[in-house]
């Protein structure tokens, strides 16, 4: 075994305990720092290699990846996790696109085995470059977060990609005739776009999920191409667990993959443009709540995406500690697509310091909602509709949702009575024992915890 394959070796193992010890909040600096580490090696085992040609270019490549990466990863604040994700995966899916290329072009017989491989490694890398950037724009809310819809998309999209795939038999069968090879990079970012554009921002988390299992699976497809067992592993690694992530959050929504790929869900439903605009809600003063929140037993908080938009999770925390100190129960109940991006909620409340084991996952925390003095949602809408429990007509019957509406007093931190990203209306905030607290959720907190800590001693 050469000096670079032992590299290789050690950096395998790093990969798969970084995956193994990131399963637990535990763990997961320890896993955080097993997958660096393993990059590290990947990265010195492949300049110690002797078939290395330029260390000029390679070098010159490290040192302008590391200008980019050090100020996102410094200046990128934890609400924009998601966006950030999604161009990272747009970044390393280009990457395997343009070595798939280099590679295709090169002059040379080829097994067909390498070159299939080099066609699925660029049909992935190029619609997850595209994908991961609409994404971002959705994310970012540079482009609509609803679905874009138009007659016959399903089928123009599936047609897109049968001629791409036809095109990548084309191009494994003569591989000396290249003239239809841009024709099916274009086609494959083509689908990349096609396959977002439907797709809500309730949808996101599953989203992220699976362009990242997409994008292991271009660089397991790249290894096999250029005969790297360790691209063959962490892309498999990559691609297997971003996919098994996905499963579980399509379980999380009662949802199934080709739903959350053509289903179109978050278009604004017609329900939400009549009179309910106009129903009668009742709202709270912050020192109301306030006084609500003090006299409490039990309270959960619900964080939702507004959370994050507001970045009130550092305010959820003095009001957990206030409250704490009061000796009310505070709580937090975690839903799993909760925000825009898998563990979205628990990142941000980790930023925030709060201790792990308050949050607790939706299906521990339901039995106990009917015995909760007060439900704070801060941000969240759709996670919480009843209409999931009982409208079968509803385009998120179905979904698992915390049982808010069961608590005692539910209180709703929202800046107005928009919808949610389902675009559908949500009972809760007319039922007899909902508040409504109007306002930015990081102005209202804190002014729940100036109320609770001055007035309530």
């Amino acid at each position: 075994m050469t000096l670079y394959q032992l590299f290789y070796l050690v950096a395998a193992f790093c990969f798969i305990f970084a995956l193994k010890w990131m399963s637990h909040p535990s763990t997961a600096r320890r896993g955080v720092f097993s997958g660096e580490f393993g990059m590290l090696l990947a990265i010195v085992g492949t300049l110690i290699r002797a078939d290395m040609i330029n260390y000029e270019l390679v070098i010159g490549g490290l040192i302008v990846g590391t200008a980019i990466g050090i100020p996102i990863a410094l200046l990128m604040p934890m609400t924009a996790v998601p966006q950030r994700t999604a161009i990272s995966l747009s970044c390393g899916a280009f990457a395997s696109t343009l070595i798939g290329a280099a590679e295709y072009y090169k002059i040379g017989p080829r097994p067909a085995f390498t070159n299939g491989a080099l066609m699925v490694e660029i049909l992935l890398g190029a619609l997850t470059t595209t994908a991961s950037l609409m994404a971002f724009g959705k994310l970012q809310e540079i482009l609509p977060g609803r679905p874009m819809v138009f007659k016959f998309q399903n089928y123009f999209n599936l047609g897109v990609l049968a001629v791409a795939a036809v095109i990548g038999v084309y191009n494994v069968a003569s591989p000396g005739d290249t003239h239809l090879f841009p024709v099916y990079v274009a086609l494959a970012g083509t689908f990349g776009v096609l396959l977002i554009i439907r797709i809500g921002g309730a949808d996101m988390p599953t989203v992220i999920a699976l362009l990242n299992s997409y994008s292991g699976l271009s660089s397991c497809a790249m290894g096999f191409a250029l005969d790297n067992k360790l691209l063959i592993i962490s892309g498999a690694l990559d691609g297997s667990s971003g996919l098994i992530l996905s499963i579980i959050m399509c379980r999380a929504m009662n949802r199934s993959f080709s739903n959350v790929l053509f289903g179109g869900f978050g278009q604004l439903q017609a329900s939400t443009a009549g009179g309910k605009d106009a129903r009668p809600v009742r709202s709270a003063s912050p020192e109301e709540a306030a006084g609500i929140l003090a006299d409490a037993r039990s309270v959960v908080v619900i964080p939702g995406y507004g959370m994050a938009v507001a970045q009130a999770q550092h305010k959820i925390r003095e009001l957990h500690d206030v409250l704490t100190k009061r000796g009310v129960e505070v709580r937090f109940a975690i839903h799993p697509v909760a925000g825009r991006m898998p563990g979205h909620m628990n990142v941000l409340l980790a930023e925030a310091d709060v201790p792990y084991d308050k949050l607790i996952e939706m299906e521990d925390i339901n039995g106990d909602m009917g015995m909760t003095d007060v439900a704070l949602i801060v941000g969240a809408n759709d996670i919480v509709n009843p209409a999931a429990l009982n409208d079968p007509g509803s385009p998120i019957a179905g979904m698992p949702i915390l049982d808010a509406y069961k608590s005692r007093t539910i209180m709703i931190i929202k800046r107005g009575m928009s919808a949610g990203f389902a675009g559908i209306d949500n009972e809760l905030y007319y039922m007899d024992k909902t508040l409504m607290l109007f306002g930015d959720a990081k102005s209202f907190v804190a002014s729940l915890v100036k109320e609770i800590g001055s007035n309530h001693d």
